[in-house]
């Protein structure tokens, strides 16, 4: 039996600023700020009064992260579009452990011998009583992997966290995951990933995956301001 092909669109939305100042934010659940808002509504294309506008994209499934700076958003606009929004708990942000809520500048200082180990070897980012970056990433790609189930022509909306973008792009890219730095990532930058998907379901499996391909359209990482 000849395999089909599908092609499904994935938009990856990250959230806006949070309130809380300049902290580290892994399980901390701050909510968005006003300019956060505002940020994400830009990234979005609504307007100002937060409704659709013609340049608003026709999303047919709404996923999020279970965090309010990503899911109050995520379920305005599951409000505005009229679709179901899945929450789903894989593509929240890592567990940082300790070293969540921390100020960043000493964060940095604290973290910086093990952030200078994982450029060298991925299994030596493990923050204290927190999620080790390679679970952290097992469970993205996992995610990640899922969305080759949806429909021909679907066009999925995921909004989620720096972090998770940090695994996704460079997957896409062929980027070694210990050296995505260089991609800039801002508050609400906006990414649209291309999926095409040879064959039914158990022929990826089967074929242990390589059968669906992924390729950037775009990633805008414009820094919006509020107002």
């Amino acid at each position: 039996m000849p395999s089909s092909k599908k092609k499904i669109t994935v938009d990856f939305l990250r959230h806006g600023e949070p309130e809380g100042g300049d902290v580290l934010r892994g399980r901390v659940d701050h909510p968005l700020s006003e300019v956060g808002w505002s940020q994400m509504q830009k990234a979005a294309a609504l307007t100002a009064q937060r409704k659709l506008s013609p340049s608003t994209p026709s999303w047919t499934h709404l996923i999020s992260s279970p965090l309010q700076r990503c899911r109050v958003f995520a379920e305005h606009l599951a409000g505005v579009t009229a679709l179901e929004l899945r929450v789903v708990e894989q593509w929240q942000e890592i567990d940082y452990g300790d070293w969540d809520g921390m100020l960043l500048s000493d964060w940095r200082e604290e973290a910086g011998p093990q952030f200078k180990e994982f450029r060298r070897d991925m299994s030596k980012l493990h923050p204290p009583n927190g999620e080790a970056f390679l679970s952290f990433k097992d469970r993205v790609l996992e995610a990640w992997n899922e969305l080759a189930d949806f429909p021909d022509g679907s066009h999925v909306l995921v909004v989620t966290h720096g972090g998770v973008l940090r695994v996704v792009l460079p997957t896409v890219l062929g980027m070694p995951l210990n050296r995505s730095y260089p991609l800039h990532i801002p508050f609400a930058s906006f990414s649209r990933i291309a999926l095409s998907v040879a064959g039914n379901k158990s022929a990826i499996e089967e074929d242990g995956g390589n059968q669906v391909s992924a390729s950037l359209l775009f990633h805008n990482a414009a820094e919006y301001e509020g107002g």
